[in-house]
């Protein structure tokens, strides 16, 4: 595959975003987590009625 002149260009771009996006796909998955225990803590606290 030519992709001619431009080929370090345009792979550190599908590079760059590549890593954006599985940044952003971390993260959330990080806040899904996150978000969920606090939750549960939260039901804890009103079941308790602390």
């Amino acid at each position: 595959m030519d992709l001619g002149p431009h080929a370090t260009f345009i792979i550190a771009a599908y590079a760059i975003v590549s890593l954006v996006t599985i940044g952003l796909v971390g993260v959330t998955i990080s806040n899904v987590f996150r978000q969920a225990r606090r939750l549960e803590r939260l039901e804890a606290e009103r079941k308790t009625g602390a």
